[in-house]
């Protein structure tokens, strides 16, 4: 049976339709992060207003989503390791767009606060890991290149939110931007089906690469014994 290094495999592969798809999927995801993050700074003015908010009270609100992206880096991060970056991206994004989403039945400023947190813990969780499986399946003369390319789909998403913001709160109210965050959660059973596995997570379980791995180097049948 021939052995393969995997890493050297995907540090040598040409850029092909695999990379392509890996891009489109890891951007995509970035941009939800973009959007639920930003959409904050949108709806502020309005919230300030119906709530009479203090500026102390709307940079206190402000401030819940990104202790949750602290903490939810801190977590996610390591968690992947244990269970997998497919499962954890599922866990983040499940957790960004559902609570975002609720976000939009807040009342006060107590339910709002909750919900910004919690939905900071999946748009801080969901960074490192995208980034660590953009990274990890990169040929690595353009590894650079890709990943600075899939995260600017967080300034996509940033923009995102500032149109989708002023086409439907005139007419919607504030809360209609956040409804649009269910998005990605709809999406996830198709994003999971074409996001592929960390190939670490998948060598360290002894599973076998070939779903993956032939498809990056575009040569190789099921029989290799793939080797870190």
């Amino acid at each position: 049976m021939s052995q393969i290094d995997v890493h050297k495999l995907i540090d040598e592969a040409k850029f092909s339709k695999f990379h392509w798809g890996l891009l489109f999927w890891c951007g995509l995801i970035i941009v939800f992060d973009g959007y639920d993050l930003v959409i904050y700074g949108v709806v502020l003015p309005k919230l300030m207003a119906e709530w009479q908010l203090s500026p102390m009270q709307a940079g206190t609100l402000g401030s819940y989503a990104l202790f949750g992206m602290m903490f939810g880096a801190m977590f996610f991060g390591p968690l992947s390791d244990k269970i997998g970056r497919k499962k954890t991206i599922a866990m983040c994004v499940t957790l960004f767009s559902v609570f975002t989403f609720i976000n939009g039945f807040a009342e006060n400023f107590t339910q709002f606060g909750v919900c910004r947190f919690i939905a900071g813990l999946g748009i801080g969780g969901v960074m490192p890991n995208v980034v660590a499986l953009m990274t990890e399946y990169s040929p690595k003369k353009i590894r650079s290149l890709l990943v600075t390319v899939m995260f600017s789909g967080y300034s996509v998403g940033g923009m995102l939110s500032a149109g989708v913001g002023i086409f439907l709160i005139p007419t919607y109210g504030w809360p209609s931007v956040f409804f649009v965050a269910i998005i990605p959660f709809l999406l996830l059973p198709i994003i999971l089906r074409f996001l592929p596995e960390s190939p670490g997570f998948l060598i360290k379980s002894n599973r076998n690469l070939c779903p993956g791995v032939p498809t990056i180097a575009e040569s190789g049948l099921p029989g290799y014994d793939v080797t870190s």
